[in-house]
């Protein structure tokens, strides 16, 4: 089969999709195909399409001078090795019409679209190569406000994306043939930098999972439904899908339910509903209790094997003799004893079995102490809210999590750091009990500067009505940074950046709340509002008679966000802090245009009402301040802007500290203001910009005689929110 393949010389950057494509074609040793590929001058590609780039003679004798026409025919002639189904093609047509654009401004929202769509996608369509790919990358390479795009991460996942694809040979290797062969027809003396990829500072997901096989990798996330999700646990659950969804394998969602002490209901259905909110969805779903009758018969086995034992010492003094690693007194009891504790006493919850629980006999004077003679079983009378009462005993952690994974077709368990002293411990379960072998990566936990991730600590913040409940904004959970304004786009971007790095950091929240605001701001209508403190009226002396109002954009940059109403009015206020003004000072009223200050009435420090006339022919650009204003009419809208501070003041805990010691005294902080008419209209969870204020989410809309509720939501650059007193 042969081609005929011309590509114009002088626009050579615009057919790097086309070339793209052959060269993956080419790449199929499986394909007997030929397509010789001809560098030209741009005037000899003969077509009536002024932007034709490429000439395409196909073996049937059709010719394609458009890029979209022949990687369609493409497409279609070698469908497994550039496969397009209907999302496919359309995302080709996006680029082809979209990305090639050199205007930022106009780029950054078709960006902001691929950046959304690539969150937790190492592909563009399923999980392999598609037409899609080849006609994205190649248009981004193509375009040259790319190279400083991708270099500073402004988009994490279209940069992680394309790094990924740029270290296929068949990706930035043919930019470099492309480039080498028109430099070639051009006889030119200067270099052209071949391909300019540089290394970039991301998220490094090739970890090389130990024998990981295409198809059949399987993690898990199992979470303790003993309270609300936190953004460590959204660390593991999204890395978790990622690899499991990344090697074509399965994710299984596990509650870990062996507390009926701590575990509710509640809990168990706030982790369904945030992990959907996270886009997580897992495979299979399942819970610890499902198997406890499998790990009561593999206890037992561990004491007939001689692997367990049971022991009433008292708590303090078994702790203690660990950390010595001294042998337990009851270490040495015959298998017929623990037997009968461990199946009649400690299985019935009698007097005597809740004195016992059951350890594993692995090594009182192992170094690592998570060997001495971990306890695997313990009682508890509590009912379970899933089995009732039918258990009386029930497995620990560190004994489930390894059983369960294997018996559950685990390959690789991904789990925090905080847990690595106790591999060696999964690992002697599972030989112990001859299961089948998990390998286990270990990743950082994710920390943040004054903040609690102690389900137990947080609890006693919500026990002690410090603040409202799980979902307050000024927690780390996922329902209180979602609250407070966090994007699950945002959210998951931030994890995804940090990858599964093992290297233990403490971040600051800016870091977190840089990435939403990129998620936000393109999409984030924009109102006005005027502190209420203070607030100054301002006479337009030549104003309109009537208020009157005019439909203008609420997003400038972005005309889908749709239109707002906007009132002008001879009487309108301004902020206190815009009214250091002298008669004769020209201004510009954002959205309106000039006036030039008549008159100005102050009591102190404080001004108290300004008079001016409007200048509209005035030059906005000559002015050096920009004022927001609103219409001082009944339609303004009362609001209540709430900002918050971190819960503690220490930016990190040292083991011994009592965090009760480092409760910050106020972190919660009111300003009342004035907003326009269309703050009416938001719905609760709404994301808007106030001009000149920063972003804010409403967490109570408008009622008749109420106050709208909005809260800050950090940019990550202003100092006053999230964790600096006001």
């Amino acid at each position: 089969m042969s081609f005929s393949l011309s590509i114009a010389a002088k626009a050579q950057f615009v057919a790097y999709p086309t070339l793209l494509a052959v060269s993956f074609i080419n790449s199929n040793s499986s394909t007997d195909i030929s397509i010789p590929i001809e560098f030209i001058d741009e005037k000899s590609v003969d077509s009536s399409d002024a932007n034709a780039t490429i000439k395409l003679v196909t073996p049937e004798g059709k010719t394609f001078t458009n890029q979209l026409d022949a990687l369609t025919y493409l497409s279609s002639k070698f469908p497994t090795i550039l496969p397009a189904g209907e999302e496919s093609q359309s995302w080709v047509k996006f680029a082809l019409d979209k990305l090639y654009i050199k205007n930022f401004k106009e780029l950054g929202l078709d960006l902001e679209k691929l950046e959304s769509h690539l969150n937790l996608r190492s592909f563009i369509i399923g999980y392999q190569y598609s037409l899609a790919d080849v006609a994205i990358w190649g248009v981004l390479r193509a375009n040259a406000l790319m190279g400083s795009v991708i270099k500073n991460e402004v988009y994490i996942n279209v940069s992680r994306w394309y790094n990924l694809l740029a270290e296929d040979k068949r990706f930035e290797s043919t930019i470099e043939f492309m480039t080498k062969s028109v430099n070639e027809l051009r006889k030119s003396a200067k270099a052209v930098k071949s391909g300019g990829k540089k290394e970039t500072h991301k998220a490094n997901f090739d970890i090389e999972l130990p024998d990981a096989q295409m198809g059949r990798v399987v993690t898990r996330f199992p979470p303790e439904p003993s309270g609300y999700l936190h953004i460590g646990h959204a660390k593991a659950a999204i890395l978790n899908e990622y690899f499991a969804h990344n090697y074509k394998g399965k994710l299984i969602i596990r509650f870990d339910d062996t507390n009926p002490t701590k575990e509710k209901e509640e809990f168990q259905d706030s982790i369904v509903e945030d992990l959907a909110l996270l886009g997580v969805k897992g495979d299979v779903v399942s819970y610890s209790s499902d198997y406890f009758d499998k790990m009561y018969e593999l206890a037992v086995q561990m004491i007939k094997d001689g692997n367990a034992y049971c022991d009433d010492t008292p708590l303090e003094k078994m702790r203690e003799e660990r950390m010595v690693g001294d042998p337990s007194a009851r270490r040495n009891r015959t298998i017929e004893e623990n037997l009968k504790i461990f199946t009649e006493d400690m299985k019935n919850g009698t007097e005597e079995g809740l004195k016992n629980c059951l350890r594993a006999k692995i090594d009182y004077t192992a170094l690592n102490k998570t060997l001495r003679d971990p306890v695997i079983y313990r009682c508890n009378l509590t009912p379970h809210h899933r089995t009732g009462d039918k258990w009386k005993m029930y497995p620990t952690y560190d004994f489930c999590a390894p059983v369960v994974d294997s018996i559950e077709g685990v390959t690789h368990a991904l789990r925090t750091n905080e847990y690595r002293d106790r591999n060696a411990q999964y690992e002697w379960i599972l030989n112990a009990l001859k299961l089948r072998h998990v390998h286990i990566w270990d990743f950082a936990r994710v920390n943040f500067v004054r903040t609690l991730l102690s389900k137990r600590k947080l609890q006693w913040f919500v026990d002690k009505n410090y603040v409202s409940n799980w979902d307050d904004p000024r927690f780390p959970t996922v329902r209180g940074v979602r609250r407070r304004g966090m994007t699950v786009e945002g959210l998951r971007n931030f994890i995804i950046a940090q990858g599964p790095s093992r290297n233990i950091i403490n971040l600051d929240w800016s870091v977190i709340w840089a990435l939403n605001k990129k998620i936000i701001d393109p999409v984030a209508p924009r109102f006005t509002a005027i502190d209420a403190t203070n607030a100054v009226s301002v006479k337009l002396v030549d104003g309109p008679a009537e208020p009157y109002s005019e439909d203008k954009p609420k997003h400038k940059k972005n005309p889908d966000v749709g239109t707002k109403k906007v009132i002008y009015a001879n009487q309108v206020l301004i902020d206190q802090a815009d009214a250091d003004l002298t008669e004769g000072e020209e201004v510009t009223f954002m959205d309106w245009g000039n006036v030039i200050v008549t008159k100005v009435e102050k009591e102190g420090d404080v001004t108290k009402s300004v008079e001016a006339k409007l200048h509209l022919d005035g030059d906005f650009r000559k002015t050096s301040k920009k004022l927001t204003w609103l219409a001082d009419t009944p339609d303004k809208v009362e609001v209540d802007l709430i900002d918050f501070d971190h819960l503690i003041t220490k930016d990190k805990l040292e083991e011994g500290d009592n965090f009760e010691d480092f409760i910050t005294p106020e972190t919660e902080f009111h300003t009342k203001a004035f907003a326009d008419l269309n703050v009416r209209d938001l719905k609760k969870g709404d994301i808007i910009q106030f001009e000149r204020k920063g972003y804010y989410r409403v967490d109570e809309p408008y009622q008749e005689g109420k106050p709208v509720v909005l809260f800050t939501i950090p940019d990550g650059k202003t100092v006053s929110r999230y964790g600096a007193k006001k």
